[in-house]
């Protein structure tokens, strides 16, 4: 192992510049970096975040041809965009596309 991985491993950190110290914060005293110095930024709820689906996992759920779900997606039919040339889909619209398919 570097010796700088047996640093962070066995009690270093980074210190405010992103360079590696050799003492973890606990022993020096000081506080550890917050990337959020603002309390009220810390504090607050984060939401949570979705992850996106591409074309093959969604379709897979759906259980149905990639190809097709692109295809209904290109044309409106079903929620889900674009990002550069791939599409992705969020699981949750799916699915909330579904029930709005199965109760009509």
């Amino acid at each position: 192992m570097k010796e700088e991985e047996i640093r962070l491993i066995h009690g270093g950190g980074l210190d405010r510049n992103g360079r590696l110290n050799g003492n973890s914060s606990t022993t020096t005293g000081e506080r550890p970096f917050d990337p959020h110095p603002d309390s009220s930024l810390a504090n607050q709820a984060q939401p949570a975040f979705e992850p996106v689906l591409d074309s093959e996992e969604a379709a897979a759920l759906l259980r149905i041809h990639p190809k097709t779900l692109q295809r209904m997606a290109r044309h409106g039919e079903i929620p889900g965009f674009r990002i550069g040339k791939l599409w992705a889909f969020r699981a949750s619209a799916l699915n909330q596309w579904l029930e709005n398919k199965m109760a009509s």
